[in-house]
């Protein structure tokens, strides 16, 4: 979460044609339980905050939609002895090969959104100040671990 200017950004507000909105992006284990969380403005891509969030994740296999589909971070994740399983964009000249039986796993950060957008807190986010609806957002997460 960047802290650097004032107003909407600092509080990870976004405008889109909706309304107000911000997103939550979570790195989750094999068990579906979060490990990493960050917030961000809505319409942000998800590929501003994707290094930030993997560059400590190491041998692991890395699973995202297409969106995440990004030479650098696959090199990164490489790198890191990770094995990447994203399906290439559409548009991309060359595509990449993916195990699709691994590719089924992403249902687990799918699952976590579903289990914290049962909590209407989070769901609409109530809280005016990033810092608040966030410290809602690790008590959720705290809340999936032990249940």
């Amino acid at each position: 979460m960047q802290q650097v200017r004032r107003g909407a950004f600092q509080e990870a507000i976004g405008k889109s044609r909706g309304g107000p909105s911000t997103k939550i992006h979570a790195v989750v284990d094999a068990l579906g339980n979060p490990f990493i969380l960050a917030l961000s403005e809505g319409p942000a891509h998800e590929m501003t905050s994707a290094p930030g969030l993997l560059l400590d994740v190491r041998n692991a296999y890395v699973a995202g939609d297409s969106a995440y589909d990004a030479a650098a971070l696959r090199q990164m994740l490489e790198a890191n002895g990770c094995t990447v399983v994203i399906p290439s964009n559409p548009t991309r000249a060359t595509q990449h090969e993916i195990d699709r039986h691994l590719y089924r796993e992403r249902y687990l950060v799918e699952d976590f959104f579903r289990k914290i957008k049962g909590y209407r807190r989070i769901a609409t986010r109530y809280e005016k100040r990033a810092r608040m609806f966030f410290a809602f957002v690790l008590l959720v997460a705290v809340l999936v671990w032990l249940l």
